[in-house]
Formats: structure tokens, C-alpha cells, sequence
């Protein structure tokens, strides 16, 4: 059940008037009260045909018409709007039960404490089956205004433990940590205009796509504006930054003025304290493209990066911030993709940033080198070729795993469910990218007799898969990327060892995918040749000698003998 208390307004009869009115869109079909601060005199529209919302708005506003005679400064945040839905599965609930439930919430509220006879006026409307809407005048009838600070962490409470006495679904503790739900006027308009996403939605993503760009938080509000993004900076004296708003290109109020949204109001952790903490503590010190020397480099380490992803998670200030760094390495990975894996990974992204955050403080420093990585991905100038996609975005995946194993450890039940979810959106992108190299490894699968020494190799060094490894359908991909690095001097049983060592294959759903992209990662380069090793160690040992002390004299050098193999090369 969700008790979601929206801002205070000003207009008693305007939201009696939506909440009377009979729409299919938003399934209005029978509006009536359920519930009330008092059941005799209440004018009903919904029952009484005499009835109008007038009289009704009337009624409920009357402690505040006595207090703003009486006072100079008038009230105008009087109007208390929280509507409670079950969820879909829920079972039908009757008038009666709705009305206790809209009791108790008041009552945890503070809108109407137990046994206060001098509390607010409010009533819960029923219009639809599976949701009611408590309307409250935030004013008391000896003309005080009620304790309504942390009511939301109250009213979470109350449905938490009506849930469990109504036999409904349970839902979860809140943390505080999540972002505020669209506002019906929000939805309609994003309707109205056929954008996809609300304002804030919008501006949320569009922070978060530029977050692994940039170094610090003016660099950020350079980069949104560049974007075609209002930015609105508040500033000091000093010229200080001291804070910001976003507005969505079309979004105007009613007098055609733009529309702004503060960056704490568009998520918990993008307040520009929050913001300068991430960026400005792990600047790099070198502009991100000058230490690559190959196309692919910046994929491959952002592999290597993540395999120490583990040792990050020890101290929880560490792996928090492992964790906030994670997810823009998801989201720069996104941006550079190939088209056709975007939707998933960009859907990943978004699940993914509820997991960003919780309750612990990040030490952002201790998460430098993957945000590094996550920076050079951002700022490649070209994408990476297939095999280095399918690893980095099968490392995601076990990246994300872990991630919520750490939530689901440490009790945040939020931030594990969306890491739950980004992994299936990673595990989906994942298999897309690895397909079209499946057919053509399979294509040049190895012969028969040489399967049967890669099945024996299998069965030492990981013998607890082998069975699923061999029955898998990729196995014959497998035997080929073993093969390759065989030819490049590598042991497919130390392979084998190393990838099962870096990610468990128990809870993998296609062993031997997973070891296909971990070892074409592992094995990319060939191993260096022993015996020439040996030689040209020898040849310069013979053209340099070392040199050799005497007892009472000065350091000499030995005479060179002639060297076997080419004269070196004359300066």
C-alpha cells in the first residue's frame, strides 16, 4: 500500500472538484466519502443529491476563514492531499475497511491524533476500487497548525503495519533515499505535450548522462547548457556557486515563463553538495584521451577495473562509493554502445541509479579508478570492437550482482531490487552482444578429438561445472576461444582456473558464455615466446656484462666476448 502526501496547496474546492469528478481516464466512476473528522452534518455530492462541493469546501475550510480574520498574514498552504492505493493484486477492499485505513493514517499523520477533539478537518473520497484520496484543512479548530514534520516517514510506517493487519501486500521500509513520484499534474502535462517523461524525469536522466563527462559541478552546468538545458545558478557574493535549477526546453508556467527545477527535487543525490563531493574529489589529473594509445584500451580496462570490484566492498563508506561510480560506468557504456544494444543498457542505467544511493556516506576518493574508467569510455572517440563489448558488458553484469548482494547484506531492500532489475537489462544487452560472435566461433569449431582434450581440461580445472560447461549450448564456442589461446601460448586449464576464479559460475544461466567473454578478455594477447625470451636475455648479458669489483680498486668491466647473434645497430 502507498500513501503518497503531495504538496500542500491552497484550493479546497478545486480538489474536491477533481476528486468528484466522474473521468474513465483516471477511473472515477462512483466518487463518496468513506470517511470523515465527523460523520453528522458532512455534505456528501457523491450521496446527497443536494449536496454541493461548495458547501462541502466550505465546511472543511471553516477553521481556516476564523483564523485568517482573526490573524493578519492569511494561511494559503492549508490544502493536505494524500491519496492510498493498494496494489494490484491486492484483494477488494470495502467502504468500511477504507475508512479505517484512512483513520489510522491521519492519525499517524498528525492531521488528527487520537483523542484530540480539536484536531483538522479532513475526509477520505473513494471514486475508484483499489485507491482512496484523504483531502485534510491543515488548520485546527482552536486555530494552531498541526506537527506535520517527517508525517511522510509516519504515514510509511502506518501502511507498513496496515499491510500486515489487512493481509496485503508488503511492500518495503522506506529510506528516504528515493525520488518523488510524478505529480498528477506532472503526468498530464508531459501527456498533453507527448513527451515520454515528465520534466523532472527528464532532467534526472539527462544529469546522470553527464556526470561521467565532466570533473566538477560547474563544468556539469557548462556541459547541461550546452545541451540546449536551462541552467539557473544561484551564486553568492563571492561569485561561489552555491546551487542550481534545470529547466526542459518547453516547459513554461501559465505566463509563458520557464519552468525550474532544483537539482535536490529532481533525486536525493543530486544536490550540489552531494554532486561537488562525487566529481570534484576524483578529478584525474590529465585529460581522460591522453592515456590511451589503442582504440579499445579504455574497454579493456574497465574490465580490469571491475574484477577488483570485490575488494572495494569491505568497508561500507568504500563500497558505497564503488557502487554510485558503478553506475555511471553503466551509463557512459551506454552512450558508446552500438544502436542496438542502447535501449537495454540505457534501461539498466536508469534502474541502476536507484541502487546508486542509500543511507551510507560514499567515500568518493576510494572509487577513483573506476570512475576513471568510466570517464574514458565517455570521452573514447570510437567505440570497441565486439569482443571487448561482450566482456565489459558481461563484467557489468556480475558488477551488478555483486552490487545487490551487498544491498540485500547490508538490509536496503530498494537499492537490491534495482540492482536486481539492472541486472536483467545487463544480462539481455549481454547476450546480444556476444551472438554474433557465437556463430562465427562456432563456425570454426575445433575437431573432434581436440573437444575431447578440451573436455578433459575442463573437467580439472573447474570440475563442479564441467557437466553444465559441456551440455551448454555454446560449448562448441568455448572450445574455439580455447583453442585461439592455446595457439597464443596460453594453458586453457589456468584460463579455465582464472575466469572461474574472477566470477562464480554457479548462478550463471550459460557457463560457458560467461567463460567465452572472460577468457577472450584474458587471453587477448599472445604469451611471450620462452626460448626467445632466454636468447635475447643471453645476447644482453654477452654485449653488456656486468661489472665486477676488485678487491683495492676501482670497478671494471669484463671484455666482451663476440656476441652470436646481430651486431647491434650503430647509433
Amino acid at each position: 500500500m502507498i500513501a503518497a502526501i503531495k504538496p500542500a496547496g491552497s484550493n479546497t474546492r478545486g480538489l474536491l472538484a477533481y476528486l468528484y469528478s466522474l473521468d474513465t481516464h483516471d477511473q472515477h466512476f462512483d466518487p463518496h466519502i468513506v470517511a470523515a473528522f465527523a460523520t453528522l452534518g458532512m455534505p456528501d455530492p457523491g450521496r446527497n443529491e443536494n449536496a454541493t462541493l461548495t458547501q462541502l469546501a466550505r465546511h472543511l475550510d471553516e477553521p481556516v476563514h476564523l483564523r485568517n480574520s482573526e490573524f493578519g498574514k492569511k494561511v494559503t498552504d492549508h490544502v493536505w492531499h494524500c491519496p492510498v492505493r493498494a496494489a494490484p493484486e491486492d484483494r477488494h477492499l470495502s467502504d468500511a475497511e477504507w475508512g479505517e485505513i484512512a483513520q489510522r493514517i491521519v492519525e499517524a499523520a498528525g492531521i488528527a491524533p487520537p483523542g484530540d477533539d480539536l484536531a483538522c478537518r479532513w475526509i477520505a473520497v473513494r471514486h475508484a476500487d483499489d485507491h482512496i484520496h484523504i483531502l485534510a484543512t491543515t488548520v485546527r479548530e482552536d486555530g494552531r497548525r498541526p506537527k506535520l514534520h517527517d508525517s511522510g516517514i509516519r504515514v510509511g510506517d502506518a501502511c507498513r503495519r496496515i499491510e500486515k493487519d489487512y493481509g496485503l501486500r508488503q511492500l518495503e521500509k522506506g529510506d528516504r533515499t528515493g525520488t518523488r513520484a510524478p505529480t498528477q499534474a506532472e503526468m498530464h502535462k508531459a501527456a498533453r505535450l507527448g513527451w515520454e517523461q515528465t520534466s523532472r524525469r527528464w532532467l534526472e536522466d539527462r544529469v546522470r548522462a553527464a556526470i561521467p563527462h565532466v570533473t566538477d559541478t560547474e563544468e556539469l552546468l557548462a556541459y547541461l547548457a550546452a545541451d540546449d538545458i536551462a541552467v539557473k545558478p544561484r551564486r553568492g557574493p563571492s561569485g561561489d556557486l552555491l546551487g542550481y535549477a534545470l529547466g526542459r526546453p518547453g516547459d513554461l508556467n501559465k505566463d509563458g515563463e520557464q519552468i525550474f527545477h532544483p537539482g535536490g527535487k529532481l533525486a536525493p543525490d543530486l544536490t550540489l553538495p552531494k554532486l561537488r563531493a562525487r566529481l570534484e574529489t576524483t578529478r584525474p589529473e590529465e585529460h581522460p584521451t591522453a592515456r590511451r594509445t589503442h582504440p579499445t584500451t579504455a574497454w579493456h580496462q574497465a574490465v580490469d577495473t571491475l574484477d577488483d570490484l570485490p575488494h572495494g566492498l569491505a568497508d561500507d563508506a568504500h563500497a558505497q562509493a564503488h557502487i554510485t561510480a558503478l553506475g555511471e560506468l553503466i551509463e557512459a557504456t551506454a552512450q558508446k554502445a552500438p544502436t542496438h544494444l542502447q535501449a537495454e543498457l540505457r534501461a539498466a542505467s536508469r534502474a541502476f541509479a536507484r541502487a546508486q544511493r542509500s543511507q551510507i556516506r560514499a567515500e568518493h576518493h576510494a572509487a577513483h579508478t573506476l570512475r576513471t574508467a568510466a570517464r574514458d569510455i565517455a570521452h573514447a572517440a570510437t567505440g570497441p570492437d565486439g569482443s571487448a563489448l561482450a566482456a565489459l558488458v558481461a563484467a557489468l553484469v556480475w558488477a551488478a550482482i555483486i552490487a545487490g548482494r551487498w544491498h540485500e547484506a547490508k538490509g536496503h531492500a530498494h537499492q537490491a531490487d534495482a540492482a536486481h532489475q539492472a541486472v536483467q537489462h545487463l544480462q539481455a544487452a549481454a547476450d546480444q552482444a556476444l551472438e554474433p560472435q557465437l556463430a562465427a566461433l562456432e563456425h570454426r569449431r575445433p575437431r573432434e578429438p581436440a573437444r575431447r582434450v578440451l573436455a578433459r581440461d575442463i573437467h580439472a580445472a573447474v570440475p563442479d561445472h564441467a557437466d553444465r560447461i559441456l551440455t551448454d549450448p555454446s560449448w562448441p564456442a568455448l572450445a574455439t576461444v580455447l583453442t585461439d589461446a592455446e595457439a597464443r601460448g596460453h594453458h586453457p586449464q589456468q584460463l579455465l582456473r582464472e575466469a572461474a576464479a574472477q566470477r562464480e559460475l554457479t548462478t550463471a544461466r550459460q557457463p560457458a558464455r560467461v567463460l567465452i567473454t572472460r577468457i577472450q578478455h584474458t587471453a587477448r594477447n599472445p604469451v611471450a615466446n620462452r626460448r626467445a625470451e632466454a636468447a635475447r636475455s643471453r645476447t644482453t648479458q654477452t654485449l653488456f656484462p656486468p661489472r665486477t669489483p676488485l678487491a683495492n680498486g676501482p670497478l671494471l668491466t669484463k671484455a666482451p666476448t663476440t656476441p652470436t647473434g646481430p651486431r647491434p645497430r650503430r647509433r
